[in-house]
């Protein structure tokens, strides 16, 4: 989870990279990514609810 300064939640083409990378390397140590989510002042986005991840 982080924000969105600039208040809109959109994920960035950085967000789902960094994201999909953190996916990768956590899953032969175990750990499940279940989302990723973005707050912005007009809302959040989730990156698996926009099937980003």
């Amino acid at each position: 989870m982080h924000n969105h300064p600039s208040g809109d939640p959109t994920p960035s083409n950085a967000d789902i990279q960094m994201t999909r990378t953190i996916i990768e390397v956590a899953k032969p140590l175990g750990i499940e990514v279940h989302d990723h989510i973005i707050v912005g002042k007009d809302g959040h986005a989730s990156l698996r609810g926009l099937r980003l991840i």
